[in-house]
């Protein structure tokens, strides 16, 4: 809470500043469209020197810089392709996402659509982050123009109410003279810059979570189960259902003399292949939560687990404390008899080695290869402080990742329409041809995104 009061108090006075410093500055300011505009020569000098002083490793990197602006625009055209996909073959996937397809990035983003999947989006972070990804994606810009000889008329910050980005203005002019790669490589560098960021900050998260957590614990996401027919059930229990924090709704059944559970709604699938949960400790003890401590010891990872639970015989009662919510609760349970060797408890639970099978999955299961999926990581230092640091590092890693690939998008807004026209443009020798190329697929992404909103609403009823 103290948290949330400090950054409100921040958002206010930062509020308060930016509508006192545009007053103040009120002849220097230039509305377009619904942006303020406040340009200055801050930063020009920095940007002349580095375009000078490195112009021969620029026109190396030039080459690397327009290459990975096509693998950019390929990705997010992939990328928004399998989200329609998604939206449209899985409408359950659309009602967990809850946050519309088309929405800029605002603080407190996650709370404002109980988006519980995402970690707070505080507004010291947007401050920080926008900072740090619109300065160095538009110096970039500024960089690569004054490589190919483009002065650099002003930088500053556009306004939108409390929310600001910055810009760099070359003369644009001087832009149009120049051949399509050169103009290619100004408008890539961008999105360039903020792969690179991305890169750097993926490195410090990494670090940073290596050091600041420690294994406490072991996330089980199943408990054992056997695939079965529908129509081997014998005889339904309709009496004893039990529910499992929300998500299992489940009935005991008899299978060939063999008790289980099954979830509710499967009992209509007549003739079907479904699970069916054995009857164990675990499952009838309602067991939930990161596993933490067996009879108070301490319980950091599966072979720990095992180890413990091995000290114990079937017919025994034992604790175990789970963290649900970063609140402990405990379940006292029986160990049962391990049919495999009936001197060995049984608990009832599993773990499945959960694979993805998209593409952006597969990406973020290969960027988290410092983290197990099935531990439970607590901080060791302070863990507001810890995890108010993690998230930020979270944040600004996803934001440069995102920003580098919609920036890149072949619509007119976006540097990435104007690279795509380039490209045509010069594959054709027509610019009638160009013209009208990016006009269709300007207007193709248009229908996608509302097309991706109505999904989005009519998931809402």
């Amino acid at each position: 809470m103290s948290i949330i009061f400090l950054d409100i108090t921040l958002f206010v006075i930062f509020t308060l500043f930016v509508i006192i410093f545009l007053y103040k500055r009120k002849k220097k300011i230039e509305r377009e469209g619904i942006l303020y505009l406040y340009r200055t020569k801050i930063g020009i000098k920095i940007i002349n020197y580095i375009g000078k002083k490195y112009e021969k490793a620029l026109g190396v990197l030039k080459n690397f810089v327009i290459i990975f602006g096509y693998i950019l625009m390929i990705s997010i055209i992939f990328l928004i392709g399998q989200l329609l996909y998604f939206f449209i073959k899985f409408p359950e996937f659309v009602k967990a996402v809850k946050i519309p397809p088309i929405m800029p990035l605002v603080p407190y983003l996650p709370s404002l659509f109980k988006a519980d999947f995402l970690p707070p989006f505080y507004f010291v972070y947007w401050i920080v982050i926008i900072a740090i990804v619109a300065i160095f994606h538009e110096f970039a810009h500024g960089i690569f123009a004054k490589k190919i000889g483009v002065k650099i008329k002003s930088t500053g910050f556009a306004f939108l109410g409390p929310f600001f980005g910055a810009f760099v203005e070359p003369d644009e002019e001087k832009m149009k003279r120049k051949s399509n790669f050169e103009q290619i490589s100004v408008l890539s560098a961008g999105s360039f810059a903020n792969l690179v960021l991305a890169a750097i900050f993926f490195v410090l998260f990494w670090i940073y979570f290596v050091n600041a957590f420690a294994p406490s614990g072991v996330i089980f996401n199943t408990y054992l189960f056997d695939v079965v027919n529908s129509s081997q059930i014998t005889s339904i229990e309709n009496n004893l259902n039990i529910d499992i924090d929300g998500d299992l709704n489940l009935s005991k059944v008899k299978i060939e003399n063999e008790t289980y559970f099954v979830e509710t709604s499967n009992l209509n699938k007549v003739g079907e292949k479904i699970i069916a949960f054995k009857d164990l400790p675990a499952i009838n003890a309602g067991l939930r939560g990161a596993i933490i401590k067996i009879n108070d010891v301490k319980i950091e990872n599966n072979e720990k687990l095992k180890a413990e639970i091995l000290k114990y015989k079937p017919g025994e009662e034992i604790k175990i404390t789970t963290l649900i919510d970063d609140s402990e609760k405990e379940f006292n349970i029986v160990l049962a008899e391990n049919p495999a060797n009936k001197s060995e408890p049984i608990r009832g639970v599993g773990i499945l080695d959960l694979k993805s099978s998209s593409i952006l999955g597969k990406i973020r299961e290969k960027l988290s290869f410092f983290k197990n999926p099935n531990i439970y990581y607590a901080p060791k230092g302070n863990t507001d402080l810890t995890m108010f640091i993690y998230n930020f590092l979270w944040w600004i890693l996803l934001i440069n990742l995102s920003i580098a690939l919609v920036n890149m998008l072949p619509v007119g807004i976006f540097d990435g329409g104007r690279v795509f026209y380039l490209t045509i443009f010069a594959l054709t020798k027509s610019e009638k041809i160009a013209k009208k190329t990016f006009s269709i697929m300007t207007y193709l992404f248009l229908a996608v995104f509302i097309m991706l909103t109505v999904l989005w609403a009519v998931s809402l009823f």
